[in-house]
């Protein structure tokens, strides 16, 4: 039995740059991940700019792993009709398996404990959580972060809400070689769902997709859909035409929820795709998952020095903190993916952005953040 101030289930993004984080300032931490090191995730692998005075806090150097720099977005409806526009702030892209794996070299360097095992039981008495592993590891902690994704068994054990719902969403994602402007992110909607792409390190294309699945089930496989679905926009069609898959076969994941879950669930503190998944549409789920690791962090440290008096405190503090920073980002992107399945509607708003081209710009600000104050 090992004793913990702080215990973080998952080793993703989230959960990796609390433990940077939190390993900084002095905790000793111990973070629980299923995976081993490196792995490629399900993910649209763009990151908006207002992370990196954050990321540079940290010591994090992602200068180091040769990112691209993207500065505009592409967005186009099913029929094809496009609208372009400089992204506000910009972003870079980074591929999760090499971003996840120098993370974890981070962490390890900092003095963090990685194990590899899967969470089976998270129980809280008298002030004190009990973790069980899947290989019997019992681990207690006064402080336990979820950092375990978007859908996990853990979810079920705490009878979350969202997952009793059976989603109609599936996510597919490749890496691909081929012809595509390093500068750009683009966001394609097609029938059914949507479709980001982006060039991540070493010239390679990210593709990722959300699915609606009944339509996707009708076909054999992912290169069949892709041939008669995503292929109906025509500049996806162009796209995959002109990229070779670099992957055996993508990557899929599926039962994606858009719901609304609870930042604080039996007092596990819920961060990245734990606590909320933004749209797709809004492109920027790996910068909130890493704004969630900071606001955690510091609060953590707060109750830990008693500026923070109870947990019940912390708790309530989190959840205004997660709401303030993210709720209507989510809200946002909850209503564009709606407007957009729509494609009567979805034609309507393109012409109006055509006509007006200064929207998109404040539309694009609406579902990213500002720059990241640091408070020291």
């Amino acid at each position: 039995m090992k004793n913990n101030e702080v215990l973080i289930i998952g080793g993703g993004l989230a959960g990796l740059t609390a433990a940077i984080h939190l390993s900084k300032i002095g905790f000793q931490i111990t973070v629980v991940e299923k995976n081993e090191f490196p792995k490629h995730k399900v993910c649209g692998e763009y990151i908006s700019n207002e992370v990196l005075p954050y990321l540079n806090w940290l010591d994090i150097k992602i200068a180091d792993l040769y990112p691209t720099a993207i500065t505009k977005l592409e967005f186009s409806t099913v029929s094809g009709k496009k609208i372009k526009s400089i992204l506000p702030l910009g972003g870079f892209g980074i591929s999760r398996y090499t971003l996840d794996e120098y993370l974890y070299k981070k962490a390890i360097a900092n003095g963090c404990e990685i194990i590899r095992d899967l969470v089976e039981e998270i129980d809280f008495e008298d002030e004190i959580f009990t973790v069980t592993t899947s290989n019997k590891i019992i681990l207690k902690a006064k402080i336990v972060i979820g950092a375990f994704g978007k859908r996990s068994i853990i979810d079920q054990k705490l009878n979350r809400n969202f997952i009793q719902n059976k989603s109609p969403w599936l996510a597919v994602k490749g890496h691909y070689s081929g012809d595509f402007p390093s500068d750009l992110v683009g966001l394609h909607n097609f029938k059914g769902g949507y479709c980001g792409v982006s060039k991540v390190e070493n010239n390679v294309i990210n593709i990722c997709y959300l699915a609606d699945y009944e339509t996707f089930k009708q076909f054999k496989n992912v290169e069949e859909y892709q041939n008669n679905i995503l292929s109906q926009n025509p500049h996806l069609k162009v796209i995959f035409e002109k990229s070779n898959l670099l992957f055996e076969k993508p990557l899929t994941i599926s039962q994606i929820s858009f719901e609304k879950k609870q930042a604080v669930e039996n007092h596990v503190l819920m961060i990245g795709d734990t606590a909320g998944l933004i749209h797709p549409l809004c492109g920027n789920g790996m910068a909130m998952a890493i704004h969630s690791a900071k606001i955690v962090s510091e609060l953590v440290e707060k109750y830990f020095n008693s500026e923070i008096k109870s947990r019940k405190e912390l708790e309530e503090k989190y959840i205004q903190e997660w709401s303030s920073n993210f709720s209507q980002r989510l809200k946002i992107g909850r209503f564009l993916s709606n407007l957009f399945k729509k494609q009567k509607l979805s034609g309507f708003l393109m012409l109006i952005l055509i006509t007006f081209p200064f929207l998109l710009p404040k539309i694009i600000k609406k579902t990213h953040g500002k720059p990241i104050i640091l408070s020291s």
